[in-house]
């Protein structure tokens, strides 16, 4: 039982680790897509 004391805590930090790199990465435009729009247009879409 006492290694859930131990464990428990280091998994939440883990955890809020990852939630912030997530936030920092989404808000720094890591996840912006600069390709498609530059290629949309060369593709037919049967129009």
């Amino acid at each position: 039982m006492s290694v859930v004391y131990l464990v428990l805590p280091l998994a939440l930090l883990v955890v809020g680790a990852a939630v912030v790199a997530f936030v920092w990465s989404a808000k720094s435009g890591q996840y912006d897509d600069l390709e498609t729009p530059a290629v949309r247009m060369l593709k037919d879409e049967g129009r």
